[in-house]
C-alpha cells in the first residue's frame, strides 16, 4: 500500500508542477476585468468537475467578495439541481448547461468550463454557445485537452492521463485563483 500512495503523491506532485502557470494568470486577469466590469462568471463540469466548479464558486463568493467593496458576480451552473433535471429529462442532457446560461449570460462574461476528458457533450455544447455570444471562455482541462481545449479561448491543461490526479490539480488551479483575490494577490504581486 506505501508504494501506491507514495506512486500517487509523486505523479501527483509532477501534475501540479506542470501545471501552466501562465494560463492560470491569464485565468486570474479575465477574472479581475470581469470583477472590475461587473460582469458575471459562469462555472460548469459533470461528476466531480462539477463539484469543482462548485467549489470554486463558493470560495469566490464568500472568500473573494466578504466584506470587499468589489465583489464578483459568480454562479455554478451545475449546482441548480432542479433545472439540470429537468433539462435532462424533459429535453436532452446535452444542453441542460447551455439552455441555463443562455437566461443569464451577456457578451463580456465568462465561462469557466471544467472538465478531466475535455470531451463532455453538455459542457462542450455550453462553450461553443458561449464563444458565439460574445462570452470569454476558460476551460480546465486533462489529458490532451479533447474538444473543450480546442473549443475553450483560454485551456488550462493538466496533461495527465489519471482522473484523480487531473480532478486534484484542477482544484488547485481553482485555489491558485480564488487565494490570488482572497489573500490580495494584486497587491503581493506589485510590492
Amino acid at each position: 500500500m506505501n508504494e501506491f500512495l507514495t506512486h500517487y503523491r509523486h505523479d501527483l506532485a509532477r501534475s501540479i508542477e506542470a501545471i501552466p502557470l501562465d494560463m492560470v494568470q491569464q485565468a486570474i486577469d479575465v477574472f479581475e476585468d470581469a470583477r472590475q466590469h461587473g460582469r458575471r462568471i459562469f462555472t460548469c463540469g459533470n461528476g466531480g468537475s462539477a463539484s469543482t466548479a462548485s467549489h470554486l464558486v463558493c470560495d469566490i463568493v464568500k472568500g473573494a467578495s466578504y466584506e470587499r467593496e468589489s465583489r464578483f458576480k459568480i454562479m455554478c451552473l451545475s449546482d441548480n439541481q432542479a433545472t439540470l433535471t429537468a433539462y435532462s429529462n424533459d429535453v436532452s442532457y446535452d444542453v441542460a448547461l447551455m439552455e441555463p446560461l443562455k437566461n443569464f449570460a451577456e457578451p463580456g462574461d465568462v465561462l469557466v468550463a471544467i472538465s478531466g476528458s475535455g470531451n463532455s457533450p453538455n459542457v462542450i455544447n455550453a462553450v461553443d454557445w458561449a464563444n458565439a455570444a460574445g462570452l470569454t471562455t476558460i476551460g480546465f482541462t486533462g489529458r490532451d485537452g479533447g474538444k473543450l481545449g480546442k473549443a475553450a479561448q483560454i485551456e488550462v491543461n493538466v496533461a495527465n492521463q489519471h482522473m484523480g490526479r487531473i480532478e486534484d490539480a484542477h482544484l488547485a488551479i481553482c485555489h491558485m485563483i480564488a487565494f490570488y483575490f482572497m489573500e490580495d494577490g494584486a497587491t503581493l504581486a506589485c510590492g
